[in-house]
């Protein structure tokens, strides 16, 4: 399926690995990034993938966490969107209460990234989507925030990612009537800057099956959590 993807938090790990899949398999992909000036690996794809087409690459700013930032990279963008992938996030503890990472600051920046920023980006991309022919959001929160699953590390991460999760969830309902289909969706333990060396797969494996999941999703599975191997999760 050729299609215009673009995909938040694109210049490193599962985001910068399904934007390589994603051209290399002919789709139009614009990568958005909060510095696209220090996205080296975005810049080396770009310079095999050029133009507006199919098998092209645009990288623009975008800082999830600023409405404003949301709003603008928006305004750039004159083309349809068959998908959006919100993939952007932040973990900034990996403790428990007493782990002094848990800072206000830390605290608001989780926040704003991880949940305000599923909300901008969806926001101000809206109207792009409804001019896309298969019109479909992607948002990557964990099998971390299913309240079935809890856990005592990173609670903030977790919270965060619950309400990711919640809000795909509230959107598939909002814009069923619009033809836009929605789904959660956990990446996996991959090996990235934030899921460590020792994490169970790679970015090239969580990438595959993530495409795969967006490329099945339809009005029909709209609101679906589950992970990148289509098995669902519990909420």
């Amino acid at each position: 399926m050729t299609q215009r993807i673009l995909i938040t938090g694109a210049n490193r790990g599962i985001g910068l690995e399904m934007t390589r899949q994603a051209l290399a398999r002919g789709d139009g992909v614009i990568a958005a990034c909060r510095t696209p000036g220090s996205a080296a690996h975005l810049d080396d794809l770009a310079k095999a993938h050029d133009g507006t087409g199919a098998g092209s690459l645009t990288i623009i700013g975008l800082e999830a966490r600023e409405d404003e930032s949301a709003a603008a990279a928006a305004a750039a963008i004159a083309w349809p969107i068959d998908l959006l992938v919100v993939n952007a996030g932040t973990m900034n503890a990996r403790g428990g209460l007493t782990d002094p990472g848990h800072t206000q600051d830390n605290i608001a920046e989780s926040l704003m990234t991880n949940i305000a920023g599923v909300f901008f980006t969806a926001r101000h991309f809206l109207a792009h989507l409804k001019a896309g022919t298969t019109p479909r959001i992607a948002i990557i929160p964990s099998q971390m925030g299913s309240s079935e699953r809890a856990g005592t590390s990173a609670p903030i991460y977790r919270a965060t990612k619950a309400a990711a999760t919640n809000l795909a969830r509230s959107m598939a309902l909002e814009l069923a009537d619009d033809g836009i289909a929605v789904g959660a969706y956990h990446p996996g333990w991959v090996q990235t800057d934030m899921g460590g060396a020792n994490a169970a797969i790679t970015a090239e494996v969580s990438a595959a099956g993530l495409l795969q999941r967006f490329d099945a999703l339809t009005m029909a599975t709209s609101g679906v959590f589950e992970t990148y191997e289509g098995e669902a999760l519990p909420f």
